[in-house]
């Protein structure tokens, strides 16, 4: 067996469990036991507009992918493609751990929507010490996981700058509401956490 075929099994075998880790990731969100949701009590309906660009990313990582299925990202680069095989294995599997400890922390408040409900309160603890958007930064891994495992390397840029966007506009209303909400506490906060790459200012 030549270095290209073990390169082509390694990917394939990533896209396998990257894959595999797609079930788990959508299970966090629509299998859970949903709590009974407080009213709302503030809500900005212009976050849909950003929720559809990070759809509209993912769908260019999944629309445009490379031929054939599981070949390397990168031709000729076996170590680079062993490593990057690697690393989107480790990055979706963070992603699951990241949003279902997110979602336990946030609880009721939980939502698809920007909003505050009746007795909001700042989410600080878990991984919320760690990035302030830690749903998003799952997101955003299993964005690039597939990307390297399935995707053209152009529709993996081009995906993570639309999913970008969308994720700075549901960002930007969301902080809005729990700046006006919690004023300093949320103004410290801002300052010492990251807002989605931990340990980066992003």
């Amino acid at each position: 067996m030549n270095i290209e075929h073990l390169s082509f099994y390694a990917n394939a075998a990533a896209f396998g469990l990257v894959f595999a880790l797609w079930f788990v990731f959508a299970g966090v969100f629509f299998l859970r036991k949903r709590p009974e949701t407080p009213p709302d009590a503030k809500r900005s309906p212009l976050s849909w507009i950003g929720l559809a660009l990070q759809g509209a990313g993912f769908g260019v990582v999944w629309a445009i992918r490379r031929s054939p299925i599981a070949s390397p990202i990168v031709d000729g680069q076996f170590t680079l493609n062993i490593v990057l095989s690697v690393f989107a294995v480790v990055i979706a599997a963070a992603s699951v751990w990241f949003a279902t400890a997110a979602i336990k922390e946030l609880g009721k408040q939980w939502s698809l929507a920007a909003r505050l409900v009746e007795g909001h309160q700042l989410v600080k603890s878990g991984v919320y010490g760690l990035v302030r958007h830690p749903i998003y930064t799952a997101m955003l891994g299993m964005l690039v996981a597939t990307g390297i495992v399935f995707s053209h390397w152009i529709a993996l840029i081009a995906g993570i700058v639309v999913f970008y966007v969308g994720t700075r506009i549901r960002t930007h209303l969301e902080e809005d509401l729990l700046r006006e909400a919690f004023g300093e506490e949320f103004t410290s906060w801002e300052g010492r956490v990251p807002g989605l790459i931990p340990f980066l200012k992003l």
